[in-house]
């Protein structure tokens, strides 16, 4: 195997092949939970290789002496965890192999066993016991060094996100979707962890709490780790991050387990850094609820329903508010991502104990989906207006596995440097990129090269071809209600009447009051009345004719509609107090940038095109009271669209001319 410890992808290969030993017994859809606990088994026992006679000599010594065993036990392994069996996977035999493992399993300490507990490993094996096939998978797996030191942790990772990518495509399943790029995982860490240069330095061996609610396999926590740890080049002592991490999927939170159970702090290698690494649904079920960290980081599912959180994110917004995660607002049903962007921000740990920063990756539509006032607008206003956002860094397209669309890479941070305050950089990193060979919808790569060159863009805090920094308040704009007076006049004749009698206001009227409201308007006939007229026709007629009773609103406004013809040249209609009515037809909405005024816009962008236009004053902000309600949404293109000239009228003539010769002799082939 000493081949193919180099080769994520070929260890990988070679794994997987004991899927041949299964088809037949087994469905496709289950070799990746067959597959991987195996592999998580064989890189414990691997690790656990060089102590094992040592830990049982210690388990038999201390075992009835009442002491703390599981302590002692630990110090032996220098892990976190170990396994007091008898076997291992090339000694369980073939005779009782089942009963073997099963004691073998048993053994391992309890954050260990609850990794094979999330794959319901126990069934897997009677299932396998019972085809046959049980001794066979041991063998082959017991054959394979996965040893740290043949298989450092970043390989591993890769090995575990191979198989899972195998796994998603043999089953057509969204496994990849937890499943950050290596290249993506590295900007958003060092985007993170780069600007803190200067506090590791003046604190060697600072310790940091490291958050994230996506954990997955546990791939952005492992870097970060080994990020900090390579400050150790540079510093008399690096840097320590203490992870946490929460994550959906049983399967997947066994790996990162696996992954963390395996990392030792050189100052304290006892240590489990597994036991904050919980299980359960973030949006809904949080497990660190009223904790903050120094980092934070994820990779929230694109574009993925909330639904199934949707009860408990309703309570906690309406019962906390502001207290809560979700006080800004709450967006559309069918994208949760922005939960997760308002979850990271309250996870911030409070600047009078240092402050915190966090990089999410999201899809787009977190920049502009909402109008003013919907609940994504609002988060983005509540974000921007709290100072939140760092950066913003415009990711290449078909730099995922699953999709090919565009990614941002969002930065918070509640301790911002004094010449970022109050600024938001936007960075545009589409066009770096390295062309690699297909892997799913992955067709691109961040390389080593162009990583440097955003973090110096980024340290550079100046505008360039890459780089702008704005005024937060630039991407705020107020939503005015913008008014036209109705112009209107009453045409009373007989094609009026009878849209009249067809009003729902008067179905409910009997026919002897039908037949008054008939004669009192004949006289009228052919005449064209003010709008004002008919509340003064119907108090007459209501005074003189008891039987019709009270004039309601419905009999006026049924009048209007019936008798109404707009008249774009006649006088504005007037209310009965004077005021002018609104044509609610001509109603239109304008955002003025929030930096503007609103009257001077109407002035300079409104009245020149429609001189009777006037503001709705009524229609207001909800939260500053000010007319006109605000909205946020960040739009790259405005700020890095570069105009591409037509082609020449003569060049596309010349084209096209070229084409019709082309087609003119394809027919004559055809004729001759």
């Amino acid at each position: 195997m000493a081949e193919l410890a180099g080769s994520a992808a070929s260890l990988a290969d070679f794994i997987w092949k004991n899927a041949e030993d299964l088809w037949g017994d087994f469905k496709h859809t289950d070799f990746g939970k067959i597959i991987l606990p195996f592999t998580l088994l064989r890189r414990l026992e691997c690790v656990l290789e060089a102590t094992r006679q040592d830990v049982r000599d210690a388990h038999v010594a201390h075992k009835e002496s009442g002491i703390d065993i599981d302590l002692i036990l630990r110090q032996t392994t220098r892990y976190p965890f170990y396994n007091t069996s008898e076997y291992e996977l090339s000694t369980l035999g073939g005779n009782k192999t089942r009963q073997n493992l099963q004691d073998y399993i048993a053994h391992f300490s309890d954050n260990a066993r609850v990794i094979f507990e999330q794959f319901d490993f126990s069934n897997t094996v009677i299932r396998l016991d019972k085809a046959g096939v049980l001794y066979k998978i041991c063998k082959n797996f017991a054959g394979v060094d996965l040893h740290p030191d043949a298989v450092p942790d970043r390989v591993m990772s890769n090995l575990y996100e191979h198989l899972i990518r195998r796994f998603g495509a043999e089953v057509n399943e969204g496994a990849e979707d937890f499943m950050t790029p290596r290249d993506v995982v590295h900007l958003a860490t060092a985007l993170l962890l780069d600007p803190d240069d200067a506090l590791f330095e003046a604190n060697p061996g600072l310790i940091r709490t490291l958050y994230d609610p996506t954990c997955g396999t546990g791939g952005f926590l492992s870097d970060a780790m080994n990020h900090v740890a390579e400050y150790g080049t540079r510093f008399k002592v690096p840097p320590v991050l203490i992870p946490y991490g929460q994550e959906l999927e049983p399967e997947t939170h066994a790996v990162c387990l696996t992954g963390m159970l395996l990392r030792t702090l050189e100052s304290d290698p006892g240590r489990d850094l597994s036991k904050n690494i919980k299980l359960g649904s973030t949006l809904s079920n949080d497990q660190f609820a009223g904790e903050r960290f120094h980092y934070g980081l994820s990779n929230p599912p694109f574009g993925k329903k909330w639904e199934k959180d949707a009860a408990a994110i309703n309570a906690e917004h309406a019962e906390k508010g502001y207290d809560g995660r979700f006080g800004p607002g709450l967006p559309r049903i069918n994208d949760g991502s922005m939960l997760f962007l308002l979850h990271l921000a309250s996870k911030l740990e409070l600047r009078e104990n240092g402050g915190g920063r966090a990089a999410i990756v999201l899809s787009g539509s977190p920049l502009f989906n909402g109008g003013a006032g919907s609940g994504e607008s609002e988060i983005r206003r509540w974000l921007l207006e709290h100072d939140l956002v760092d950066v913003i860094v415009a990711l290449p397209t078909e730099i995922f596995f699953r999709t090919g669309i565009g990614t941002y890479l969002w930065v918070l941070s509640n301790k911002k440097p004094e010449h970022r305050r109050g600024k938001v950089q936007l960075i545009n990193a589409t066009s770096l990129w390295t062309s690699i060979k297909n892997e799913g919808n992955k067709r691109r790569a961040i390389s080593d090269d162009q990583l440097r060159q955003v973090l110096e863009v980024y340290g550079s805090t100046e505008d360039s071809e890459f780089s702008r920094m704005v005024d937060y308040r630039v991407f705020g704009y107020r939503r005015i209600k913008v008014l036209r007076p109705l112009r209107m006049a009453l045409h009373i004749n007989e094609e009026t009447l009878a849209k009249l009698n067809d009003e729902k206001a008067l179905a409910k009227f009997s026919d002897a009051q039908r037949e008054i409201w008939t004669e009192a308007l004949q006289p009228y006939l052919g005449t064209i009345q003010q709008v004002s007229w008919a509340e003064s026709f119907a108090a007459v007629v209501a005074r003189t004719s008891p039987v019709v009773g009270k004039v309601a609103k419905p009999i006026l406004k049924a009048m209007v509609n019936a008798f109404g013809t707009r008249d774009p040249e006649g006088e504005p209609v007037l209310d009965a107090d004077g005021e002018t009515v609104s044509d609610p037809d001509l109603t239109d909405y304008e955002n003025v940038p929030l930096l503007d005024d609103v009257d001077e816009y109407l002035a300079c962008e409104v009245l020149p095109h429609v001189e009777d236009a006037y503001i709705d004053l009524s229609f207001r902000d909800n939260k500053d009271g000010e007319v006109g309600r605000v909205g946020y949404e960040i739009n790259f293109n405005r700020f890095f669209y570069k105009y591409v000239p037509p082609r020449a009228l003569r060049e596309i003539d010349a084209d096209l001319k070229a084409v019709e010769a082309d087609i003119a002799d394809l027919l004559n082939e055809v004729t001759e």
